[in-house]
């Protein structure tokens, strides 16, 4: 099905956003969009639309309809002119076709340089760019200062490495009663790699090679932290129902204030506290005797390969990157901008944490595999019992069988 909608499109002749045909006049600009990212798609559309004369109408359709949509839509040749996608999927589209080649306009961008690296990475293949970051989100820590307090620790010196996070959370649980030191996502693959794969990074280590075609997954770096978060679990540190934590229930658990320090998406930060009777602080993830990285997530977005308004599609696109969207859009409504040089922006440093959250974007990485989804996020993919296996079974055998198995999946 991928190849036979790469040759469709390819089919097209069209090369990129120079090779449409110039817009007459106003145009009306279609922009789909998952449901998790549909709030800072319209809030983008609703801002731009107030001061152009073209106009972006925006379409969201449920996380999990999603791609089957844009299959099916690549394969009638009726793509929108614009769509946004998990940025992990970004190789993959960008391998298919499904996105016009934007590489000369974005490279004359002003702003070119100071975009997320690791998101235009994933919106170029074989050298050329195809996508724009659209929304940002990383994991952090996140951690409960009342319950620091309560603990003898200082609420204003989080961990610097995973020893020290483990500490921490020992510290924590010893509270005793309903109060656990840590939870994770226990039987959820796209929220272990988000959270785990940060602190190999930290480490100088890495999950995969460069063309994510192979899984390093059984090296020294991922052994060490599974190994950490495997001697929590068995402490009763982490709370029990993290071994059966498959996503739904990850954020409750972090907003019931039982749970002393956590890995986190930063989106949480803002939605927690919003009903919460307690503080929040924030720290880098870091490897296991120090470092930081961060799992820069969320959204890529570029003009669809059949879109009849390119040109239009393109200046949209262009604007968001742009001062006023990034800083009176994203950063005003408490979101991360897409560029590096905004980090300390009006409305983050108001809050020191948003700035930590936001300077991390710079250290951070986005995973690189065109097979991604199946190989990792999937409820059948390897990657569930990879480290199902490696955090409440035979953790050496896991990594090792697992490491064969992502190869495998990731080769197709």
């Amino acid at each position: 099905m991928k190849r036979s909608i790469a040759a469709v499109l390819l089919m097209t002749g069209v090369a990129g956003c120079g090779g449409q045909a110039a817009d007459d006049g106003p145009a009306t600009v279609t922009l789909w969009t998952r449901a998790a990212t549909e709030t800072v798609s319209k809030a983008y559309a609703e801002a731009y639309n107030a001061t152009h004369e073209d106009t972006v109408e925006v379409t969201a359709y449920p996380n999990e309809e999603y791609p089957a949509k844009l299959a099916s839509a690549a394969g009638a040749k009726a793509l929108p002119d614009l769509f946004a996608a998990d940025v992990v999927f970004a190789p993959q589209y960008a391998s298919q076709g499904l996105w016009l080649d934007i590489t000369d306009r974005f490279e004359a961008l002003p702003v070119a340089g100071k975009v997320a690296p690791a998101h235009v990475r994933n919106g170029t293949w074989e050298g050329r760019h195809y996508a724009v970051p659209h929304t940002i989100d990383m994991s952090v820590l996140l951690y409960n200062k009342d319950l620091y307090t309560r603990a003898g620790l200082d609420p204003d010196k989080p961990p610097t490495s995973l020893t020290e996070f483990a500490a921490q959370a020992r510290a924590v649980d010893k509270l005793g009663g309903d109060v656990n030191g840590t939870y994770f996502g226990g039987n959820c693959g796209g929220c272990n790699v988000f959270t785990l794969w940060p602190s190999v990074w930290a480490a100088g280590g890495d999950v995969m090679n460069d063309d994510g075609t192979a899984s390093t997954i059984n090296g020294p770096e991922m052994a060490g932290v599974f190994a950490l978060y495997r001697q929590l679990f068995d402490e009763g540190v982490a709370a029990p129902a993290s071994k059966d934590e498959a996503g739904p229930t990850w954020l409750g658990a972090l907003q019931s204030g039982n749970i002393g320090i956590a890995p986190a998406p930063s989106v949480w930060l803002g939605i927690i506290e919003e009903k919460a009777d307690f503080a929040l602080g924030v720290a880098p993830i870091s490897g296991l005797t120090g470092g930081e990285s961060t799992f820069v997530g969320g959204d890529a977005i570029g003009v669809g390969a059949t879109s009849k308004h390119a040109g239009a599609a393109w200046d949209f696109l262009s604007w968001t990157l742009g001062d006023e969207a990034q800083i009176e859009v994203i950063a005003k409504g408490k979101g991360v901008p897409v560029r590096t040089d905004l980090a300390a922006n009006t409305y983050a440093t108001a809050d020191p944490r948003v700035v930590t959250i936001n300077s991390l974007m710079a250290k951070g990485r986005t995973p690189y595999a065109k097979n991604f989804n199946a190989t990792y996020n999937d409820p059948q993919s390897p990657w569930i019992a990879t480290f199902r296996g490696a955090l409440f079974g035979d953790a050496t055998a896991s990594l090792t069988d697992g490491a064969s198995a992502l190869t495998a999946s990731l080769a197709k």
